[in-house]
């Protein structure tokens, strides 16, 4: 029997809290195996955040911030990539792809919208490894509702660290980021089950923004 191939992968996430980048090297199978190699978080300076945080609900793909802030954040991502790879001591021939989530200014998946900025062509320029972005788009094009995000890796975690088994049945994994949302993974391969269950640090996120 065959082995399926291991990756080497670079995963980036940019959250509704607009603190920054927050960057994670893993050995993957795409499946059932996943490992955690190296991390490392690169923060927005305050003026970039302000930014971010004014295009928070833009529509308008052609609004004058728009390609700015875009430019801005791809090349933080590919900024925190290039540190990532450094700390962990490997070069662009030794990872086969880079997730590239982006900055999510506008999510209303009730209308078919979500819109996340990130240049996927220009980090993959600057990094020299492939890129793959604009997930939430095409799991909405697919019908889905592009949220939550994790219930996969959710899955695979699960499975590699035996959880399923020590604790006799389903596992539920609470996941409280901008907004809140719930995984609950049963022992079949087919059992899983995720939604969001309303905000989750995003009203703390502007109440600490708006007293700043």
């Amino acid at each position: 029997m065959s082995k399926q191939k291991v990756y080497r992968a670079i995963g980036l996430m940019s959250g509704t809290s607009a603190d920054g980048v927050d960057a994670a090297l893993v050995e993957t199978d795409g499946y059932g195996m996943v490992k955690p190699l190296q991390f490392h978080a690169l923060a927005y300076e305050e003026h970039m955040r302000q930014k971010i945080r004014s295009c928070f609900g833009l529509s308008d793909k052609t609004h004058p911030d728009a390609a700015e802030i875009e430019r801005l954040i791809t090349y933080h991502h590919a900024a925190c990539v290039k540190k990532l790879m450094e700390i962990a001591g490997v070069s662009a021939d030794d990872i086969d792809v880079i997730g590239f989530h982006g900055q999510t200014l506008l999510h209303a998946p009730e209308d078919r919208l979500t819109w996340q900025v990130g240049d996927g062509r220009t980090l993959a320029r600057e990094t020299g490894v492939q890129v793959v972005n604009n997930f939430r788009m095409a799991d909405i094009e697919a019908g889905g509702q592009g949220a939550p995000f994790l219930p996969l890796y959710h899955q695979a975690r699960a499975r590699a660290e035996g959880l399923l088994d020590s604790v006799g049945g389903p596992v539920a994994v609470l996941n409280i980021g901008g907004v809140a949302n719930v995984t609950w993974i049963g022992k079949g391969e087919d059992e899983l089950i995720a939604f969001d269950t309303g905000p989750g640090n995003a009203l703390m996120d502007d109440y600490l923004y708006s007293t700043t």
